[in-house]
């Protein structure tokens, strides 16, 4: 029975401490289980082509053949869209944010009531959280120590089971909420304001990291049930590229053209596991706004990419077990590979998806730039996205 956004929301925070202990045995566990991976890295090799060969086996077998084709490259093109990070800090004007918290009333256990209307859940929805990580960049924090990367590219992937419809919602990293900090010895030192990108810092930089992150993002929505996450290191950004022999995209802007004349706007350039990586991150910090004339590059990488990966898999049946296999040690995810080809398979029945962005402005704090979120218009794409008019 839902409770709505805002009682959903103060009964997590009641929750969070009494799970922090466990969570932080869970990554003591976590530490025991990485160091006796490090003992049998020698086999990683055995385990990959191990990965392969079961894949190809189900392949060959014709069950589910195209669907799992099909499924495991709409898979990479979300990794992909996911795994497009934002890197450095974003440079933006300077304004004041005005914001009020929306207002509701729970009438009773399932219904909420916003602006005078009665509204409910919508039970149909799967939601997911999708993660871009850059482990190469140190965390800087206010508080405790955060040394496991940052979660720089956050979206929340919302599935319609009934309609087959899609939301995809981009979370800026710089958004200012609620996040859980830890001290050296992994003791919670309660929930401040900082940014979103941080939580993932706070954990092991697998599982807990994604938890953590997943746990700030639903407090973000108001207590948003997330059934699941999918992290990309951003290591693996080349490793798309390569996977089809490289692919043609058409540069949008001339955002990079001060530093990579190749790069010029309506250029037509070969990406490869070279230079996607320049294409899809770089931008110059100084400039204000930079960060959107990169989302368009990434864009378009995306664009060309599943379309190049279609083209790979009509030409060889086994383009999607290698390809699955390659991006594989770059990601963590807690869905099972069962429930992906669900997913995916209702997306692929649905006729795309529709997308915005976390409503708010980006302003320029003590030592860093932030996001400050319009409490009011999200509240308001919350109840338009993930409840139903009661009539």
């Amino acid at each position: 029975m839902d409770r709505g956004p805002e009682q959903r929301r103060s009964e997590q925070r009641q929750s969070d401490r009494r799970e922090s202990e466990q969570r932080r045995s869970e990554q003591r566990q976590s530490g025991r289980r990485k160091s006796e991976q490090r003992r049998l890295s020698g086999r990683e090799s055995d385990r990959r082509e191990s990965d392969r060969r079961e894949l190809e086996q189900r392949e060959a077998s014709g069950k589910r053949r195209g669907r799992f084709a099909a499924v495991i490259i709409a898979g990479v093109a979300v990794l992909a869209v996911a795994g497009l990070g934002y890197v450095g800090i974003q440079k933006k004007k300077a304004a004041e944010a005005a914001s009020a918290k929306a207002t509701t009333e729970a009438e009773d256990s399932n219904t909420v009531t916003w602006q005078g209307k009665t509204y409910k859940y919508n039970q149909n929805l799967s939601n997911y959280l999708l993660l871009g990580v850059d482990k190469r960049t140190p965390a800087e924090t206010r508080v405790g120590k955060a040394d496991a990367g940052q979660a720089d590219a956050l979206f929340l992937l919302s599935l319609n089971r009934k309609t087959k419809e899609m939301t995809l919602i981009s979370i800026p990293r710089d958004t200012m909420t609620d996040v859980e900090s830890f001290d050296l010895e992994g003791k919670s030192l309660g929930k401040s304001k900082d940014h979103i990108s941080l939580s993932y810092g706070y954990g092991d930089g697998g599982a807990e990291s994604c938890k953590l992150t997943q746990e700030a993002v639903s407090n973000l929505f108001y207590g948003l049930p997330i059934q699941g996450y999918l992290a990309m290191n951003l290591d693996g950004i080349p490793e798309l590229a390569k996977s089809v022999g490289g692919l043609t995209v058409t540069v949008p802007n001339n955002s990079l053209e001060y530093k990579y004349p190749e790069f010029a706007e309506g250029a037509e350039v070969t990406l490869t596991e070279e230079n996607t990586e320049t294409f899809v991150r770089s931008r110059d910090v100084d400039e204000s706004q930079s960060a959107i004339y990169r989302m368009e590059r990434q864009k378009a990488f995306l664009d060309a990419f599943s379309k190049k990966a279609k083209e790979c898999y009509e030409q060889n049946a086994k383009f999607a077990a290698n390809l699955f296999v390659a991006i594989k040690p770059y990601t963590v995810t807690n869905i099972s590979e069962d429930r992906l080809m669900k997913l995916f398979q209702t997306a692929d029945e649905g006729d795309g998806y529709t997308e915005w962005t976390v409503p708010g402005e980006g302003t320029q704090g003590l030592s860093y730039d932030e996001y400050q979120v319009d409490d009011d218009a999200l509240y308001a794409k919350i109840m338009e996205t993930f409840y139903q008019e009661v009539k």
